[in-house]
């Protein structure tokens, strides 16, 4: 069986994939693990995350994978198989996350793989698995709030942006899905963004649910205040699955509508919950 890492098990003291090493602290546990792996015919699964890459190669993931490869030469095993569990680019929570540069990575790669051209030390192309099907909107977002958005599909099942598979294949939506009434839960226009309850009330929202697309750089992060309270007041009504009081808790801060308010234009999406159990039928 393959054993399973993360890129940072690996560096180069050179800033080179040819300086490729395994980490100080862990030289030694990863020459008995990859020998582990070469007595018993196995593999090396890595994780790799171009998106927080610094390679210098052209091709970041290429960088990556010869960085390995030259660590594992150096350790004895030249030819351990390698298979990359996770590579992909997300699409908000980071100035460098949005839909455009995801599609230009995930479309290079599967380029890439539909090519079967290995990197320059390696010829043969490693078996690759694309992270991730659909955004996880509860995932830790310790390293950043670019976590909860590596998704090709949005949680309703959508297709995020269009990739090329090949043979005429492309990505497809899940059909039939059934959402919640059209409704929002928004800031009431009568009411005053120096109102104190407001602030408390956002943070509110957004320490139950997922705001990560209000942080810096993100597809939410150009709203107003009263634009910012209406997300977080939405997030947080669809989430709670638009459970009846859950808009009008908000200290008289908001209400319901039934205009879309990211219909503005802007890349802010303001979601309509799926109907679970509309969904829990099908």
């Amino acid at each position: 069986p393959p054993s399973h890492s993360n890129a940072d098990i690996f560096e180069s003291y050179t800033g080179l994939p040819s300086g490729g090493i395994f980490r100080a602290d862990i030289q030694d546990l990863m020459a008995s693990i990859v020998k582990l792996l070469n007595d018993n015919g196995g593999a090396l699964t890595v994780n790799i995350y171009p998106f927080l890459s610094h390679a210098v190669y052209t091709n970041a993931l290429d960088g990556n994978l010869d960085t390995l490869v030259w660590a594992l030469e150096k350790n004895g095993f030249p030819s351990l198989p390698i298979i990359v569990g996770e590579v992909g680019w997300p699409t908000d929570g980071d100035p460098k996350a949005n839909p455009t540069l995801a599609r230009k990575f995930n479309q290079g790669l599967i380029n890439k793989i539909k090519q079967g051209k290995g990197t320059p030390k390696r010829q043969t192309l490693p078996d690759i698995y694309i992270f991730s099907l659909i955004d996880e909107d509860a995932k830790g977002i310790e390293p950043g709030n670019f976590e909860r958005h590596w998704g090709l599909f949005n949680l309703d099942g959508t297709v995020k942006y269009p990739v090329d598979l090949g043979g005429g294949k492309n990505l497809t939506g899940a059909k039939g899905v059934q959402y919640l009434p059209r409704q929002w839960c928004v800031m009431d226009p009568n009411a005053s963004v120096s109102d104190p309850n407001l602030d408390p009330s956002v943070k509110y929202a957004c320490t139950h649910v997922d705001c990560t697309s209000l942080t810096y750089g993100s597809s939410c992060s150009g709203l107003d205040a009263r634009g910012t309270a209406s997300y977080a007041f939405n997030k947080y009504f669809q989430t709670m699955n638009q459970q009846s009081g859950r808009c009008e808790q908000f200290h008289n801060l908001s209400v319901i509508t039934k205009t879309d308010p990211g219909s503005q234009g802007g890349s802010c999406w303001f979601e309509i919950m799926v109907d679970p159990k509309m969904n829990d039928q099908a």
